[in-house]
């Protein structure tokens, strides 16, 4: 098992963007269509915006229609924690990097492919790695 990135909030505030924060730190959300890995195509990976915990392969993402980046599923080795979240009068499950619990977005149960999964992430929480 990985090691957990602990920091305080003000470490945090000094190595992300203000908009990063507001997304990874105090789970906002980035406006649908405007984030920059919504219709990226390239091969690689994405990781946490925060650590740079590997979450998702190229592979994995899927257009879903919906103004975010969206995944069928997330890379083996329980790299994402849920949250029941009860915000804004529904009930979603919020995901979480494991590693440094920063918030990425949420994942729903209608997903296009086998796994029936969608892991709807903004764009804010994550950075890519091209191959």
């Amino acid at each position: 098992m990985e090691e957990k990135v602990i920091k305080t909030e003000e470490e945090w505030k000094k190595i992300l963007s203000p908009e990063q924060y507001k997304v990874l730190r105090e789970k906002g959300t980035e406006r649908p269509f405007t984030g920059e890995y919504n219709l990226h195509h390239e091969n690689g990976i994405y990781t946490c915006g925060a650590c740079g915990n590997e979450l998702f392969t190229s592979d994995m993402k899927f257009d879903s229609g919906c103004g975010w980046p969206s995944f069928d599923r997330e890379i083996e080795g329980n790299k994402i924690d849920t949250i029941r979240d009860i915000s804004f009068g529904m009930i979603r499950k919020e995901i979480v990097c494991n590693k440094c619990g920063s918030h990425l977005g949420h994942v729903f149960d209608d997903g296009p492919t086998d796994t029936g999964l969608r892991y709807c992430v903004n764009s804010l929480s994550l950075n890519f790695k091209g191959e």
